[in-house]
């Protein structure tokens, strides 16, 4: 069954058998590098794989197994029951204030985290936002992420990275950028679309995105009311649209049984 679908990777519902009376589902991201370009092979997927080995947060989608088999790569991740954000937020609208909240918290929580260890993610969207059974939320997707620090400084981004929505203005500039401040902005963009199901920019062009983002009075004029389409439904539809042990080499394995989402912070407030 697939779950999600582009031109190098594939995500599907698998099944891991335990034994004869248990299993789990998980979620199964293969990647088919026969036909990916240069710059992926040498700097984007070695830089995943080598992220996704190293980081365990209750925040982040838990990676229990990583396998190469001649071309492909065999992903298994936790299985997120209710989907990712951007399809909760089409399905049941804005969310409320002290829901916000704790997902927010869980989601900087997780970012801290992999800042901690000098890791920028690069790409963080609602869509990048899991939600699993019991209503936490999971980082997922470090195929834009990188070490940002070598030899005691940071190191400037310039690649372009990223959704235009979520993007930092400096990002759309087209200069060199801080990666940690700039997941910082898509944070903010995250929030404001759970709370409001739009996002609050919405233009196409990198120009006039770029513009409104740094005028102060089209800053203000976003956060009124949206009398038009919400965008989130407009990128929901356009998502929808769009979507043997041979040579076995295991990369990652950890006992692949999950225990209930973690939480780290009291859901009463």
């Amino acid at each position: 069954m697939y779950l999600q679908s582009n031109t190098l990777k594939k995500v599907f519902k698998a099944t891991h058998m335990v034994d004869d009376s248990r299993h789990t589902v998980m979620a199964c991201k293969v990647i088919d590098t026969a036909q990916a370009p240069r710059d992926y092979l040498t700097k984007f997927l070695p830089r995943e794989l080598d992220v996704l080995i190293r980081v365990n947060h209750p925040h982040i989608v838990h990676v229990s197994n990583i396998f190469q088999r001649r071309a492909k790569y065999f992903i298994f991740l936790r299985f997120a029951e209710n989907g990712d954000l951007l399809d909760f937020l089409t399905q049941n609208g804005a969310i409320p204030e002290s829901q916000c909240r704790l997902w927010m918290r869980q989601i900087l929580s997780g970012i801290n985290y992999i800042h901690t260890l000098n890791i920028a993610h690069r790409d963080l969207k609602c869509e990048n936002i899991l939600i699993t059974a019991n209503y936490n939320v999971k980082i997922t997707d470090f195929g834009f992420a990188r070490n940002v620090r070598q030899r005691d400084r940071d190191l400037l981004s310039e690649t372009y990275c990223g959704s235009l929505s979520y993007a930092a203005p400096e990002v759309l500039k087209g200069v060199p950028y801080l990666p940690k401040l700039a997941d910082m902005w898509s944070i903010g963009i995250i929030m404001y679309t759970m709370l409001n199901k739009a996002l609050p920019f919405n233009e196409t062009s990198v120009k006039k995105l770029y513009e409104k983002q740094a005028t102060e009075e089209s800053q203000k004029k976003e956060m009124g009311y949206f009398e038009e389409e919400s965008e989130v439904e407009r990128l929901a539809e356009l998502r929808r649209k769009g979507r043997g042990k041979e040579g076995l080499k295991i990369l990652k394995n950890t006992d692949s049984s999950f225990g209930k989402s973690q939480h780290l912070f009291d859901e009463k407030e």
